[in-house]
């Protein structure tokens, strides 16, 4: 008999979004068992356990993740299965960052990519720490006042699409996306709000903090031009600040106090509306539904 192919997910992001911390804080999760999880490990379709455990190793060790390693990281594809014995493959397609970003700055995409690119239900980082917004001109000439800059008025200034705000690339991948050759129709979007240990000092919650810092993006969502059914959700994967993994590095005091939790698993946090778990296969969850 033919083994029923599981419905898939793929997670993606820009570069900085978070993909390697979350990949790590999933695969510790689902293998220690350490907190009760809507899903559980099944199978690894593609990856390498060694660099699995490494990256998982380093992140219950609050070390930042070496990133010559992660640069040899091949594709990794996870089964999870949910109670009723129902799987999920979840796909971190093996690019970097930058490779979304190409994809924005020169329409181009690989075939594995576009492979990944082609699964049911999307996850898409967001680092909420680190969004570009859009640059005002009487700001930038304030700057260069400040700066002692000469700023001559109708001077052409030298501009590349990687100076996009975070929102315009972000709002472009996902129409790529939903365009020949990876369109599929409707489909569910999770709009994950990595580093959400820094992002909640805003004082919103996930939803509130998407319309207000990524306005554009939101407006895309709601406006339903293209078929997603979304939701917002704020992940903090990490917990906090990480020992550097650069030598001569001074510790980190949070770091620190993040490797005394007893249970490394609940230094996860998944936040949706006015709901918080450690438990990050609830939106894969939702993702299938």
């Amino acid at each position: 008999m033919t083994e029923p192919v599981p419905r898939s997910i793929s997670v993606i992001g820009l570069p900085g979004s978070g993909k390697t911390t979350y990949l790590a804080a999933l695969w510790h999760l689902v293998r220690a068992g350490e907190v009760p999880t809507r899903l559980r490990f099944g199978d690894l379709r593609h990856g390498n356990y060694r660099h699995l455990n490494d990256i998982a190793a380093r992140w219950r060790q609050a070390l930042e993740q070496d990133r010559t390693q992660i640069a040899g990281m091949r594709m990794v594809a996870m089964d999870l299965v949910s109670e009723d014995g129902s799987g999920v493959r979840v796909t971190f397609p093996d690019v970097p960052g930058e490779d979304y970003q190409r994809m924005w700055e020169n329409r181009e995409v690989g075939f594995e990519l576009a492979d990944a690119l082609a699964a049911g239900g999307v996850a898409l980082l967001v680092n909420g720490d680190r969004i570009e917004a859009p640059r005002w001109i009487h700001d930038d000439a304030e700057l260069c006042r400040l700066m002692g800059i000469p700023y001559v008025p109708g001077e052409p200034v030298p501009w590349r699409p990687s100076f996009a705000p975070t929102q315009v690339q972000l709002v472009e991948l996902l129409q790529s996306v939903q365009r020949a050759p990876l369109a599929r129709g409707p489909r569910r979007l999770a709009v994950m709000v990595s580093a959400w240990d820094k992002a909640e000092g805003e004082r919103k919650d996930p939803d509130a903090f998407v319309r207000t810092k990524l306005p554009l993006l939101h407006q895309y969502l709601t406006a339903g031009r293209d078929p997603w059914t979304w939701r917002a959700y704020g992940v903090s994967a990490q917990g906090g600040d990480y020992d550097s993994s650069r030598e001569g590095s001074p510790p980190c005091a949070e770091a620190e106090a993040l490797r005394d939790v007893d249970l490394p698993s609940e230094r996860i946090r998944l936040v949706t509306g006015d709901l918080e778990s450690h438990d990050l296969t609830e939106t894969i969850e939702w993702l299938i539904g």
